[in-house]
């Protein structure tokens, strides 16, 4: 891969790791339905009046849209609202590539092989040290790691659909996606967080709270999603996506550095585990 893909995939990785950060940021202004609104309508305008809808069936860009756009966010800002640790966040949320790894057996008959099941295995492991080894580090509420679960499983969702569609153009499917949990967003925040709340949100913004939402939508959502699918596009899948092993990475160390936030030894140790069960997931065959 030529030194300016390697560059590429680098600028990917590192707007996706910090952005756990910058998710911090955007909470402190707005509450997590709302940013998601936000950060979805900035997607989606203007961005659909000059690029094309996909080429697939409605059912599977609605599926993509309430699963990837809704779904994971929905779950992941409301984790991080209620006090998910944003490092870990990002290395949790990789638990997608389990559950991806589970749907495609269930619905698309695919096999599953005996790494996956290991990762499986040491990954539950390493989140069980991961909430009891908090004890002189990070808290890791029990509502928080549950949401961030259901964020990967959301994720792992859209990614079936993906699969399903085939081929399809990623930024078309980007842009258009974020038109779907824009309505249901803005419904969940009217029921949960209420007219008064948004509106004083909205009239008290600051310049880090939109510079989030400006964040999240173009170099985390278009410009992270374009480059990657080039990318994905150029070279070898086997080659490409296992370099986002590297976003939790840079999600931990961005944390401890921006949000000062520290994980004691134990809790260190099950990111450990769980990194190294990601791993297994993804080069499994080969060690075997």
């Amino acid at each position: 891969m030529p030194l300016i893909d390697w560059l590429a995939a680098l600028l990917v990785i590192s707007l996706w790791g910090i952005n756990f950060v910058i998710i911090k940021v955007g909470l402190n202004d707005f509450p997590p339905l709302l940013l998601g609104a936000l950060r979805f309508a900035a997607v989606a305008f203007p961005a659909i009046f000059f690029i094309k809808r996909p080429q697939i069936p409605l059912k599977l860009l609605l599926t993509y849209g309430l699963a990837i756009s809704f779904g994971q966010f929905a779950f992941l800002f409301t984790a991080l609202y209620f006090g998910m640790p944003a490092g870990l966040s990002s290395l949790l949320l990789q638990a997608q590539a389990f559950f991806t790894v589970l749907l495609a057996a269930f619905i698309l008959g695919e096999q599953i092989h005996a790494h996956n099941l290991i990762a499986i295995a040491i990954a539950l492991m390493g989140l069980l040290v991961i909430y009891y080894g908090g004890d002189t580090g990070q808290s890791v509420p029990m509502i928080g790691l549950t949401l961030t679960l259901m964020a990967a499983f959301s994720w792992a969702i859209g990614n079936i659909a993906i699969k399903q569609a085939k081929n399809v153009n990623m930024l078309s499917l980007v842009a258009w996606g974020a038109l779907v949990p824009i309505l249901p967003f803005l419904l969940c925040s009217l029921l949960f967080e209420g007219s008064d709340l948004i509106m004083l949100s909205i009239k008290n913004a600051s310049g880090g709270g939109i510079a989030a939402v400006l964040y999240q939508s173009y170099a985390a959502t278009l410009i992270g999603y374009v480059l990657w699918g080039r990318l994905l596009s150029q070279h070898p899948v086997g080659l490409v996506a296992p370099l986002t092993l590297l976003v939790p990475v840079i999600g931990l160390i961005s944390a401890a550095i921006l949000l000062n936030e520290h994980l004691s030894t134990m809790q260190w140790f099950g990111a450990a585990i769980v990194m190294f069960a990601l791993i297994v997931n993804v080069f499994g065959r080969r060690f075997r």
